[in-house]
């Protein structure tokens, strides 16, 4: 069985002090990209929305669709000022009585107040949640979850399931080979032993976030920000153009029918060092901006922005000295 307390180390990730790597944070990350690897979710957080005016009201305040999101179902959504800009990102799911909506716990108070604000006349409650949660991520996790009595197989994205007990929530697409488990403290603890004693391998935040920055996945307060506009953040999942009236929707609206944004988010292979994370100009102009950047298996990646017309995949730009090559998103396996 791996090891859990050789050469731990912890750290602070999201607002959550969690472990940032148990031994060797590459093998950690390869037990994610080939393998299974099991890890706390101590940085996420929930807030519970119920209420018999909870579908009209929360429809009318996040950027996705609400009304028409089928029970034991998710979605990706966005939390908007009037002027369009993103005050904060969640995912939502329907579990019948009540929504959920899971966010990094940096996220929640703002989320929460924010939220509040707009309960008028509507029969509406929120509530913080108390639920832990492991996740377990790679190819094989399927596999290391049966070994555990959990069945996850042929789970959609972002579908929840009810298992003797267990709730299975799976990933959404951007995260492949992705499950959630959450439950009280003691009911998370037992699952991540068991998937351990299955064959799962500890994991810490310093490989998860390697993993997030190879998966080009924007983190709020650092890769998305409240300055940002949907469009630029490239997160169209987020975005639905049929559902009607939210806050911040005529800005996006009009985004969508009279133009593109300036700017684009995306992903940058260095060569030499890694850039500070940054705004990087040239001639005066602002050419790119570096959020996230990480050191995988030798390789010098990144995630940020770059305006459009100069931010085509291939293109090559001067960033302060350091030659940045710009990269779709996800980062292809093979060149990592």
């Amino acid at each position: 069985m791996p090891s859990t307390t050789l050469n731990q180390r912890t750290a602070s990730y999201n607002g959550a002090e969690s472990v940032a790597a148990f031994a060797d944070p590459l093998s950690e990350l390869r037990a994610l990209t080939s393998g299974c690897g099991v890890f706390e979710l101590a940085w996420r957080g929930k807030i519970t929305v119920s209420g018999k005016d909870r579908v009209r009201w929360l429809n009318s305040m996040v950027t996705n669709t609400i009304k028409d999101l089928p029970q034991n179902r998710g979605n990706y959504s966005l939390l908007l000022n009037p002027q369009g800009r993103i005050l904060g990102d969640m995912y939502i799911y329907n579990l019948g009585e009540y929504f959920l909506l899971d966010t990094d716990r940096p996220q929640l108070e703002a989320i929460r107040n924010t939220l509040k604000r707009f309960i008028i006349m509507d029969k509406v409650e929120l509530a913080d949640s108390n639920l832990s949660a492991i996740g377990i991520c790679g190819p094989k996790s399927e596999e290391v979850m049966a070994a555990a009595g959990i069945d996850a197989k042929g789970m959609q994205p972002l579908e929840v399931r009810e298992q003797a007990g267990i709730t299975i929530v799976r990933g959404p697409e951007q995260r492949p080979f992705w499950y959630e488990l959450p439950g009280d403290r003691s009911q998370v603890t037992g699952y991540r032993e068991k998937l351990i004693r299955a064959g799962a391998q500890p994991v810490g935040t310093e490989a998860l976030e390697s993993w997030r920055i190879i998966h080009g996945i924007p983190n709020y307060g650092q890769d998305i920000r409240e300055r940002d506009l949907p469009q630029e953040t490239e997160q169209a999942q987020a975005l639905n153009f049929t559902k009607g009236c939210y806050i911040g929707q005529e800005i996006v609206e009009r985004i969508r029918s009279r133009g593109q944004v300036h700017r684009k988010f995306t992903g940058f292979e260095f060569e030499g060092g890694l850039p500070q994370p940054g705004k990087f100009e040239e001639n005066g102009r602002l050419l790119a901006e570096i959020t996230s950047v990480a050191e995988v298996g030798g390789r010098k990646i990144g995630l940020g922005y770059v305006r459009r017309e100069t931010g085509s995949a291939g293109a090559k730009l001067n960033l302060g000295g350091t030659t940045a090559t710009v990269v779709a998103i996800p980062f292809q396996k093979e060149n990592l």
